[in-house]
């Protein structure tokens, strides 16, 4: 029979159908994005080793040696601006009424993670140690932006259906608005609302639940579980959360780190033999900038918990899904952990 389930974060139903589809139906809607070359060097990809020069001034970078010296060679990763997007980071907000409406200034951030000087490698496929600088140079960016009063929330994602902008070199995105974007308040005020009438953070209770259950499970470390929640918008959506408490991805360890490049790398090569190669984007969660708003989020070191959740593009979202924040899996969350943990 087919059945409900309510998000108890974002207080959302999704429907789960009772008939629980293979991954052979997705096989033919996925929009697959595969290398094309074996890691080699694209001629025109300017993200590549050796054309520091054709890019915009560096922001940071984690060399071999250590330095960091702008638009020097020998990087490991390298952060540059991206510059064709909606933000520019100088300026005033200069927020006005208009009438009865209000605006700003587009103040922001853009930067782009170059994630290895490899073609068409992603990280996972370099090893550990790669995904470690990767994982470091998310954390520098956070802690980077957050300083910055201007800036409300940063986003730090990664979207494979895009790499062919940069002719399939591996890569991240950062953007930094000047307001928190509605579904992301949404998630915040929902931990938030749980926090106030239970006293608890509602990621640690679903850790626990999550644990107890354990056919939703598809990996469990020392530091970090990952899984595939109770009422996802995907079927194959998978969080992976630390067990340790945290609101901000800036207070991770480097030993958090090692384990969270080795849980990273393990959920992207399983999703990826299972689901034959899709597209996919993932998104750290994370608390948001409290130096404007210190008094509305107060409790938000109780009540919040940064976590990673990662989408395959497994099918086209139908406009009522879309329009309604009402989803439908083709596919149940337990059969979903199923396929994906199987996967060796």
């Amino acid at each position: 029979m087919n059945e409900l389930r309510k998000d108890p974060l974002l207080n959302r139903w999704v429907a789960v159908l009772g008939d629980s589809k293979p991954v052979d139906y997705y096989l033919s809607l996925i929009n697959t994005c595969k290398p094309t070359n074996d890691g080699q060097k694209v001629q025109s990809c300017k993200l590549c080793l050796g054309r520091e020069n054709e890019t915009p001034p560096e922001i940071f970078a984690y060399r071999e040696d250590g330095s960091h010296t702008s638009n020097s060679p020998n990087w490991i990763t390298r952060v540059i601006p991206q510059l064709d997007y909606v933000f520019r980071i100088e300026g005033d907000l200069g927020r006005k009424g208009f009438g009865m409406y209000d605006k700003m200034n587009s103040i922001g951030a853009n930067e782009i993670i170059i994630e290895s000087p490899i073609h068409n490698r992603p990280p996972e496929d370099i090893g550990l140690k790669q995904m470690s600088y990767v994982l470091k140079t998310y954390k520098n960016r956070l802690i980077e932006l957050e300083r910055d009063p201007r800036l409300r929330y940063t986003f730090v994602f990664k979207d494979t259906a895009t790499h062919q902008d940069y002719d399939g070199h591996p890569h991240s995105k950062v953007l930094s608005p000047p307001v928190i974007p509605k579904g992301i308040k949404d998630e915040l005020d929902g931990a938030k609302n749980y926090f106030y009438y239970k006293e608890r953070c509602i990621f640690c209770d679903i850790i626990q639940e999550e644990l107890g259950f354990s056919k939703r499970i598809i990996m469990e470390t020392a530091d970090f579980v990952a899984f595939i929640p109770y009422a996802p918008k995907n079927p194959f959506e998978i969080w992976i959360i630390p067990k340790r408490h945290d609101c901000a991805y800036q207070s991770i360890t480097d030993n958090e780190i090692d384990d969270l490049s080795l849980v990273l790398t393990t959920i992207l090569k399983k999703i990826r033999k299972a689901l034959n190669e899709p597209s996919y984007y993932y998104v750290i969660h994370n608390a948001p900038n409290r130096m404007p708003r210190k008094d509305y989020w107060h409790t938000i070191g109780e009540d919040f918990h940064w976590h990673i959740e990662i989408i395959p593009t497994m099918d086209k979202m139908s406009c009522f899904e879309a329009q309604n924040d009402f989803y439908i899996l083709y596919t149940s969350p337990e059969d979903a952990a199923k396929i994906i943990k199987e996967v060796r």
